[in-house]
C-alpha cells in the first residue's frame, strides 16, 4: 500500500515518463535473452525515450500558453530531479553508444547496418529529448520562480505569457549554436541551467561528429 501510493501521485503528476519507463521495461525483458545486454538496455532506451519525446510535444502542441502555469505546479516537486535523471540517462545512452560502435567493427553485412541504424537512433533521440526536457524546465523556472519584476527569461517582445514555442525556441537555440539568441536570461539560477545545457549540447554534439566518421569509414571499409 505504501508502495502504491507513491505510484499513483507519479503517475497522476508525469503519467507520460512512467509510461514510457514501463513500457521500457517490459520490452527489455521480452527482448532473447541471447541477445547483449548493451543493445538490450539501447533498445529499451529508444522505446522510452521515443514515446516520452512525442508525448512531450503532443503536449506542448496542445497546451496554450495559460495552461502552462497549471502544468508547472503540478510538476513543481519533481521538477529538478526528472531534468537530472534525464540528463545522466542521456550521457550514460552516449557511454552504450560507444560500446556498441565497439562491437559493430567486427559484423558486416545486414547485422552491422542494424548496428549502426541502433546507434544513430540513439544518438538523435537522446540529442532531441534533452533540449525538449530543458524547454519544459525553463516553461517551469518562468511560471514558478519569475515574479513580475524578475522574470526567468526576457523576450524581446516582451510577451507577459510565452508558450511552449518561445521555451522550445531557446532550448533548441542553445542546442544547436550554444548561444541563446535574441532570448536574454533574467537571474544566476536560469543562467546556470542554460550553462549546463550548452555542455550537454557540446558533448552530443562531439558524439554526433565522432558517430558520423565512425559510420562513414565503416560504411567505406
Amino acid at each position: 500500500m505504501n508502495l502504491l501510493h507513491p505510484l499513483k501521485h507519479y503517475y497522476q503528476v508525469r503519467p507520460r515518463l512512467l509510461v514510457a519507463l514501463l513500457l521500457a521495461i517490459v520490452c527489455f525483458f521480452l527482448l532473447p535473452a541471447s541477445q547483449p545486454l548493451v543493445q538490450k538496455l539501447l533498445i529499451a532506451w529508444n522505446v522510452m525515450a521515443w514515446l516520452y519525446l512525442f508525448s512531450l510535444w503532443w503536449l506542448m502542441l496542445r497546451t496554450p500558453a495559460p495552461g502552462i502555469a497549471r502544468i508547472a505546479r503540478a510538476q513543481d516537486e519533481s521538477a529538478a530531479t526528472v531534468l537530472a535523471l534525464l540528463c545522466v540517462t542521456c550521457l550514460v545512452s552516449i557511454l552504450a553508444i560507444l560500446f556498441e560502435l565497439g562491437a559493430v567493427k567486427h559484423l558486416s553485412g545486414g547485422d552491422k547496418i542494424q548496428h549502426i541504424a541502433l546507434t544513430a537512433a540513439t544518438l538523435v533521440v537522446s540529442w532531441s529529448l534533452l533540449p525538449t526536457a530543458f524547454a519544459m524546465h525553463y516553461a517551469h523556472m518562468f511560471y514558478l520562480h519569475g515574479s513580475k519584476t524578475e522574470k526567468a527569461l526576457l523576450f524581446p517582445d516582451k510577451l507577459p505569457l510565452p508558450g511552449y514555442w518561445d521555451f522550445l525556441y531557446f532550448s533548441f537555440t542553445i542546442a544547436v549554436a550554444a548561444q541563446t539568441a535574441d532570448v536574454a536570461t533574467g537571474n544566476t539560477a536560469v543562467r546556470r541551467i542554460a550553462l549546463l545545457q550548452a555542455v550537454l549540447s557540446f558533448i552530443f554534439n562531439l558524439a554526433i561528429l565522432g558517430l558520423s566518421i565512425n559510420v562513414g569509414a565503416g560504411l567505406l571499409s
